[in-house]
């Protein structure tokens, strides 16, 4: 429904509900002439936001770096399940208030909703899994606090984003990634929806004609893995060492033990090879995991059919139904303060 539509129609109902109030108006407290009289039905409730709760401190002999988190909780007193936002940007950016469409749609569904900054280049792989990791054992030592049901953790992540969660639920089970606070948690998740992301990082651009870019020791992808240059290190391809490249992607971890996956990826998208979904996707079934794939026809890289209500609604839908449905937002506590 538009704007518009809405608008129309919250008028209606308030013209509808002055009409059907009308021979009572003379009882109501506060009531003067010419006041206007409209019922207000309770639909939706209210979801409390948390920004700049630092949840990782990389510390370092001469510097603290603080990583950060913004969390939605949606006022209801049952124990909610949780979803973790990590956002693209190429592996040079990590901002994370962004994608606040989707954000705001699951945590008005129920769910406790978290978004978080993460290391990126020039920082080395592991640092972005174990940021990652370590924001998943943050919220469930803190699970009291937010309202979350530890057992029910979900990621989701975009692009870069797409890849961590990927390799996040790639690697449930596998302890050596556990750096930092809170290690007596665990970091496994549930559920992992990911959004036109990298599922191995030696093949980010096949059969889009960019061989000679991600043949390049400048290219993102290897300086994630190998570093940039300096001193002695001329810098290296991502292609210059396969077993170092498929260690550090999605696809090399894939065992049978996943959590559920949902892969989405455009047919048009320049940026990320569709194929990269499409083979992590038969990965999975290969290995017996519970995954399923969504290929929109001509969607790009991150362009607006991802921002649309179906698309949502079928994030929203995954989570539901491999995490357990929440209490909608507009259900339960409806305290003031």
């Amino acid at each position: 429904m538009d704007v518009k539509m809405t608008l129309a129609a919250g008028a209606c109902a308030f013209a509808a509900a002055a009409a059907s109030a009308a021979p009572d108006v003379a009882r109501l407290m506060g009531y003067v002439e010419g006041a206007e009289i409209a019922d207000v039905p309770v639909v939706q409730g209210r979801i409390d936001a948390v920004s700049g709760i630092v949840y990782n401190q990389i510390k370092t002999l001469r510097a603290v770096r603080q990583l950060k988190m913004s969390v939605m909780v949606p006022r209801t007193r049952a124990k909610k399940p949780a979803v973790i936002y990590f956002p693209g940007g190429g592996f040079t950016s990590s901002d994370h208030e962004k994608f606040l469409e989707i954000r705001y749609a699951l945590a008005r569904a129920g769910f406790v909703v978290a978004a978080c900054e993460y290391r990126t280049v020039p920082d080395k792989f592991p640092a972005l899994l174990n940021d990652a990791k370590a924001a998943v054992r943050f919220l469930r030592a803190h699970a009291a606090d937010y309202g979350i049901d530890p057992e029910r953790i979900g990621v989701l992540g975009d692009s870069a984003g797409g890849y961590l969660v990927q390799m996040m639920g790639a690697t449930n089970g596998e302890k050596d990634w556990d750096k930092g606070d809170f290690l007596q948690e665990n970091s496994d998740v549930q559920a992992v929806v990911s959004f036109y992301g990298i599922s191995d990082l030696r093949t980010i651009g096949e059969g889009l004609g960019q061989d000679n870019i991600h043949a390049s020791p400048a290219v993102t992808e290897a300086l994630l893995v190998h570093g940039p240059a300096f001193k002695e290190f001329a810098g290296a391809s991502i292609l210059s060492d396969e077993a170092k490249a498929k260690n550090a992607s999605p696809i090399g971890h894939v065992d049978g033990s996943e959590p559920p996956f949902l892969l989405l990826h455009g047919s048009g998208d320049k940026v990320v090879s569709p194929l990269q979904s499409a083979y992590m996707y038969e990965a999975l079934k290969a290995a017996k995991s519970d995954v399923e794939y969504v290929l929109v026809p001509g969607a790009g890289h991150g362009d607006l059919p991802w921002y649309q209500p179906a698309v949502i609604a079928r994030v929203v839908n995954f989570f539901s139904a491999k995490l357990g449905a929440p209490k909608a937002a507009s259900e339960g506590a409806s305290d003031n303060l």
